[in-house]
């Protein structure tokens, strides 16, 4: 009897996950930018009919808002990096002056994990003799040496998935008659809010229905909060 391969299927578990982690950021960040951008531009609009002040309120949230995620994301996974680097020096360091105090250290972690102390010691010393450092990394502090944080790519993804789902609610206000601008934009973004809901449900292998109710929910109360501001205090200045 010939067991299944499953030679279609991926086997780098860490890189797909990485993968959707960075699929699950960007699906944030694309939801990110559809909220601030229409939130703003609901506000705008609400305060006034000229098409001038609301795109230039609105372009002005989007590239905002893309070069703060942008830098808010660089500055966190440079912390990161910086960390992870730090703690790589540190295990390289501590196996050249002590490299018996490692194995048994790492013996222990895959004893701990189940293994029988003489397996456990098996493995340790096969991992150690193939690659020392990259074993007590995944194994003891859960690190990828070749896949540690890289803050400008982290940056740049996270300005473009802001930009992204920013360009949406910009859009049906670019393109949408005065009439309907408002209406049209409400539905748009409540429309896009449920796409990303839904792929970040899906993502994260939970049900639709409660996170993409969510989402919606969130956004239309944020966009409901600034028209209303924005008629007001559009009423009282003019």
């Amino acid at each position: 009897m010939t067991l299944p391969t499953h030679e279609d299927e991926p086997h780098s578990g860490g890189n797909l996950a990485q993968r959707l982690n960075w699929l699950r950021a960007g699906v944030l960040g694309a939801n990110d930018g559809i909220v601030s951008v229409a939130a703003i531009g609901a506000g705008v609009a609400g305060a006034t009919a000229d098409i001038g002040p609301v795109l230039t309120a609105a372009v002005a949230a989007l590239v905002g808002g893309a070069i703060s995620m942008a830098l808010g994301e660089y500055v966190s996974v440079s912390s990161q990096r910086d960390s992870e680097r730090a703690l790589i020096a540190k295990e390289r360091q501590e196996l050249a002056s002590e490299p018996e105090v490692e194995l048994a250290e790492l013996t222990e972690l895959y004893r701990a994990k189940g293994l029988s102390e003489q397996t456990a010691r098996q493995v340790a010393k096969e991992l150690t003799a193939h690659d020392a450092l990259g074993a007590h990394l995944e194994t003891e502090l859960g690190i990828d040496r070749d896949g540690t944080a890289q803050p400008w790519s982290a940056a740049g993804a996270s300005a473009l998935a802001f930009t992204i789902g920013g360009l949406i609610p910009l859009l049906a206000l670019l393109l949408s008659p005065e009439a309907a601008r408002v209406p049209v934009l409400f539905v748009s973004t409540l429309v896009a809010l449920a796409l990303t809901g839904a792929l970040g449900a899906k993502l994260g292998d939970s049900p639709l229905v409660r996170p993409t109710v969510r989402v919606v929910v969130g956004g239309a109360l944020a966009l409901a909060a600034t028209f209303v501001i924005g008629t007001i205090f559009g009423t009282q200045l003019g």
